[in-house]
Parts: structure tokens; sequence; C-alpha cells
């Protein structure tokens, strides 16, 4: 059983979700403001948090970015707001993952298990480190180094490079990498791996355009592969 915090203030949404969550054994606490739900997490330690982003006090991403200021806790993002803008904010001020409403509450609850799955609490089994060019990548540690500089990348992007590096050389498809790395469904108009892809370009220092390791294969997914030896 889990302990969740649902930050909602609208009561429509609200009340029905909580006893859906608990319904499905999860031991669930609900906060209507901004304020309350900074201070429900750090009284209740929260396993989990799902955020609404239109709360009447504050804005939901600033309250995730002060989340993060104090707690590595796990956020969904539960909103309306479906514009790809909105859900690269929203991954980039910290959020696991991002839901549009409307949602089924059957539909929130898979997404409660798969990151509490592979949460940032989670340990990581102990395995030899991954090497790829110059790209260094220890599981049990979980830390990745580039030309032996240290790479700081959040939970997820770890995760999603040691899938990537796990299967070097290959291509990996979107669904391959939302079902293994995220352990969601499929999902056509998920744009997570991409954004996700996009923060690991730029933290290895290359582009799309200008790839060293991690390669688009248009319409079929990426590849990992070392660097091209100069002739």
């Amino acid at each position: 059983m889990a302990h969740l915090l649902l930050i909602e203030d609208d009561p429509a949404i609200r009340s029905p979700l909580v006893r859906a969550l608990r319904e499905h054994g999860h031991a669930v606490a609900s906060a209507r403001t901004a304020m309350s739900g900074v201070q429900a997490v750090l009284d209740e330690r929260p396993d989990l948090v799902v955020l609404d982003l239109g709360l009447p006090d504050l804005d939901g991403i600033e309250l995730l970015r002060m989340l993060r200021a104090v707690s590595a806790v796990p956020v969904i993002i539960a909103t309306a707001r479906d514009d790809e803008s909105e859900m690269v904010r929203g991954l980039d001020a910290g959020a696991d993952d991002y839901v549009v409403k409307p949602f089924t509450a059957a539909q929130l609850e898979a997404r409660v298990r798969a990151v509490l799955r592979r949460g940032p609490h989670r340990q990581a089994d102990a395995a030899e480190a991954v090497v790829v060019g110059g790209l260094r990548i220890d599981p049990g540690a979980r830390e990745v180094t580039l030309d032996d500089a240290a790479v700081e990348l959040t939970p997820r992007e770890f995760d999603l490079l040691l899938h990537l590096a796990g299967r070097a050389g290959q291509v990996v498809t979107k669904r391959e990498l939302l079902s293994e790395v995220w352990q969601v469904p499929y999902g056509g108009a998920d744009k997570t791996v991409d954004v996700h892809l996009s923060w690991l370009r730029r933290k290895l220092g290359e582009t799309a355009q200008h790839p060293r390791y991690l390669h688009t294969v248009r319409g079929v997914g990426v590849r990992l592969s070392p660097p091209a030896v100069p002739r």
C-alpha cells in the first residue's frame, strides 16, 4: 500500500479520485491549495503526489519547483493543460509523469504503479558498468561519465540512457522505451520520450541535427552508438 497525496482544488474531481485510489488499496490524503499541499508533503511524507496545475493560490508548476527544493517525492501532474509546451514545462520542473484530463481512475492508478516501481528511491540492482565509446554508465552507483567528466542526470534520464546503452548499436522503438523505461502503454500522442531524449542530448553535448551518441532513425526509434572514429 502506498501513501498518496492528491493536490486538487475541484471537489468534483478530488472526491471520486480519492475514493477510487483508496479502492485500489492506497492510503490517500488530499489538499485543496498549493500551500496546504506543501505542508502535507513536509508533514506526511507521502510516497507520491498527484498534482493539478490549476490551483487557486499558486500555479502548479511553481508549486512543483517548491516541492523539488525540499523533497524528492515522485510527482505525477494531472491536468487539463494538453499543450506540449506545458508538458515540457512540467517535466522540466521535475515531474515524473504527466497525464491529461479527462482520464479514468484506472489509467491514473496504472501511472501511479509505474512511477512507484521505478521511482528515484528505488535501488538499482548491482551490475557491471556499461561502456559505449566515452560513455560509462554505472547502474549500481547510478552515475554517468562522458570522457571522464560527470554527467548529472535525473532518475528517468538515467534509466533511459541505461536502457539504450544496454541495446547499443540497435534501434530501440518509442513503444519499447515507454514499456520498459516508463512501464506504461504506448500512446501515439505521448511526447514524453522525445522530451527526455532532447534533454539527454543536451547533457551529452549534442543535438538531433548533430548527434554523437543518440541517433534518431526516423519513423522507427533511436539508436545509441559510439561516435564515428575520424579517418
